[in-house]
């Protein structure tokens, strides 16, 4: 649902000018020509509400629209939105499968075949999950997208593509994160699923698609479920979360470590806790010097036992220690306003995206949020499919944003 704001706090299309950076320069809304599907969210219009307004209750399932705009579309609160967009963005479904959450996380865009690969939630209708199976991967060439979109005769119209299921061997249980390709592989992060114990894969992405697994254990005793990651920019370290959700979902047995983050060396082996501090860490990534590390907590999200809004649903931002690489100086990066936010992607110009309940929220380097790419349901992750495209994973629906935007380089070497 979508939460529409009374009319004495309509939206104002005011005069409203930002310094962009430390050099004063200055961008301003007088007199600009927004871009189709785009809606401008002035935040003055709406820090007063009135004592007659509707306020949310909660920011799971009322999402805040107030122009009321059918989605999918762009919400502008920043001028500085209007660079990530570009003069002539475009957000549209490209597959749907209602009643099946294929398009759900672990996206890996392949520059070499220009395809991304992606993983399914478990089995079966939202509410409704059967976890006692492993999920499925697809693979989506990029290609037939835009033989898609050249047959649709339109710039926004949705279309639906078909798919193909990317098969794993059997040690890859429940893929719920990925990332790269590491050294022309798919860096797959699987939770397991029972006594299957969790790990990190390298698989080919081409047959016979070969799977190697990297690490299952930390010293013995398997991990929680891990769930999402990234690979440092100059080290080439791998950084994975590992959370109690395998057991919320029940695929997984009872916890036996901390909610924690790691950092595993491929080269030497050495695997060593990075983080401790957050509630439930989720998605994950580095700003593109890799000096800072942005976590997910998406510690109001509580699997079997529910909803608890006091809980964070925050991004934090992390100094990277420039010889440990260990995380130093937490800080609040930003506070979701819909949903928790979960998977993490950064882009050329510092802009940090995070997959939410509502859709993908996009905030400056200085976490000010400047825009949502709002699709008024639940997305999980993203990823930057080459230069101005991001792919959105949202349940039952896949799209792709057609941007000015590049995301930093998540690949290594």
């Amino acid at each position: 649902m979508w939460w529409p704001l009374t009319s004495a706090a309509a939206v104002v299309l005011s005069a409203w000018e930002w310094l962009a950076d430390s050099e004063q320069k200055t961008l301003s809304m007088h007199s600009i020509t927004l871009p189709a599907q785009s809606v401008l969210v002035d935040p003055l219009a709406y820090n007063v509400l009135g004592s007659e307004a509707a306020f949310r209750t909660d920011a799971f399932t009322y999402f805040f629209n107030p122009t009321n705009t059918t989605p999918p579309f762009f919400q502008i609160f920043h001028p500085s939105f209007l660079q990530v967009l570009g003069p002539n963005p475009s957000v549209r479904a490209i597959a749907s499968r209602p009643g099946t959450v294929f398009a759900h996380e672990a996206p890996i865009w392949v520059p070499e075949l220009d395809e991304v690969f992606f993983s399914s939630e478990c089995s079966g209708p939202p509410e409704q999950f059967d976890c006692t199976d492993n999920n499925f991967m697809t693979r989506i060439p990029m290609k037939d997208i835009f033989d898609a979109f050249t047959a649709s005769g339109s710039n926004y119209s949705a279309v639906n593509i078909t798919l193909s299921e990317f098969p794993r061997p059997a040690p890859i249980q429940m893929t719920w994160g990925g990332t790269g390709p590491y050294y022309s592989s798919l860096l797959l992060i699987n939770s397991g699923r029972g006594t299957l114990s969790s790990s990190l894969a390298l698989m080919n992405p081409r047959p016979p698609y070969n799977a190697t697994i990297l690490l299952d254990n930390f010293y013995g005793r398997q991990f929680n479920s891990l769930n999402d990651g990234k690979i440092h920019p100059k080290s080439g370290k791998i950084f994975v979360t590992d959370v109690t959700y395998g057991y919320l979902k029940h695929f997984r047995p009872a916890p036996i470590l901390p909610n924690q983050v790691y950092q595993f060396d491929p080269v030497t082996g050495n695997i060593r806790v990075v983080s401790d501090e957050l509630v439930r860490p989720n998605g994950l990534a580095f700003s593109g010097d890799g000096n800072t590390a942005y976590i997910a907590d998406t510690g109001a999200a509580v699997g079997f036992l529910g909803i608890n809004q006091t809980y964070p649903a925050t991004i934090y931002a992390f100094d990277v220690d420039p010889v440990s690489q260990v995380f130093k100086n937490r800080r609040v990066f930003a506070y979701i306003d819909a949903g928790v936010p979960d998977g993490i992607q950064v882009d050329t110009m510092g802009n940090v995206y995070s997959s939410c309940g509502d859709g993908v929220h996009v905030w400056d380097r200085d976490g000010t949020l400047i825009g949502k790419f709002f699709l008024g349901t639940v997305s999980a992750n993203m990823v930057f499919a080459g230069p101005g495209r991001l792919l959105i994973l949202a349940g039952e629906t896949a799209y792709l944003a057609q941007i000015a935007a590049e995301g930093v380089k998540v690949s290594f070497p």
